[in-house]
């Protein structure tokens, strides 16, 4: 028997801290996967994954104890069958606005008579080796909602439907639906979230968001978000890269000035 810790240690409503993951390679969310995170998001949206990537990525980080939990590019019943069959476990669907898609994505993630979901021997049964798989599959299955635009938000208690475990509230799409693109700090924008955090803790379902502002993530814990990523891969590379590079070219001493006269 398989378990999903990460939907279980939400259902206690215990912060899990994650840090986001983009990539898309076996050997670098390996450095992070031992770091002490209790969750790490495979992005197959913005980041340059796909199926077979994120099998690779799923391999590697189940050697380690950190939960991983992979964000599709469209909310597809399709990819959701593949990603599931591969071994996914929790699923982060992006832009969802109504309760009909809230709707939609459930019954993707259930096997018949619940939902649609296509019956195979898969990773996700261990081709076959987990002999219940079947049966307890539907409630391994850990579905988020990234709700980012004001369409969504207006329709939040619609979406909260069940077989929804949590939503992830997307703060720079969201930051860009009320007006303040690139801004996902601006007071009106977090205001909006802790709006949302508050409904979302009153309905029972777990809250989610991604800063890399520690006093935002703080906070929004705070309030009661239950899984907050507080980090991207790639922008701690790039920011230390930048750093490390400004250190030294910023102390080497000027280039002399060449002899007057002189020909190179």
């Amino acid at each position: 028997m398989i378990e999903n810790r990460f939907k279980q240690a939400l259902s206690t409503g215990r912060a899990q801290i994650g840090l986001w993951t983009s990539l898309a390679d076996p050997y670098a969310i390996e450095i992070v996967a031992g770091a002490g995170f209790d969750w790490l998001l495979i992005d197959a949206e913005h980041g340059p994954n796909d199926v077979r990537s994120v099998l690779r990525q799923l391999q590697t980080v189940a050697a380690y104890p950190t939960e991983p939990v992979v964000r599709l590019p469209v909310g597809d019943p399709v990819l959701i069958k593949q990603y599931l069959d591969t071994g996914a476990h929790s699923l982060l669907i992006p832009m969802v606005e109504t309760g009909e898609q809230a709707r939609g994505l459930v019954t993707a993630t259930r096997y018949a008579p619940h939902g649609i979901r296509g019956v195979a021997s898969a990773r996700a049964s261990r081709w076959g080796g987990i002999g219940d798989y079947f049966s307890c599959a539907n409630e391994l299955v850990c579905l988020l909602l990234q709700v980012e635009t004001r369409k969504g938000l207006e329709n939040l208690d619609e979406i909260l439907v069940d077989g929804v475990d949590g939503v992830f509230i997307g703060p720079s799409d969201l930051a860009a639906s009320l007006g303040y693109l690139g801004k996902p700090g601006h007071p009106e924008v977090v205001s909006t979230i802790e709006s949302a955090i508050a409904r979302l803790k009153d309905s029972g379902k777990a809250a989610g968001i991604l800063t890399a502002d520690n006093a935002l993530a703080r906070r929004y814990i705070e309030l009661g978000v239950t899984f907050c990523a507080v980090g991207i891969d790639t922008i701690m590379l790039a920011q230390a890269a930048r750093a490390l590079a400004r250190k030294f070219k910023d102390d080497l001493p000027a280039a002399p000035e060449p002899k007057r006269g002189a020909t190179y």
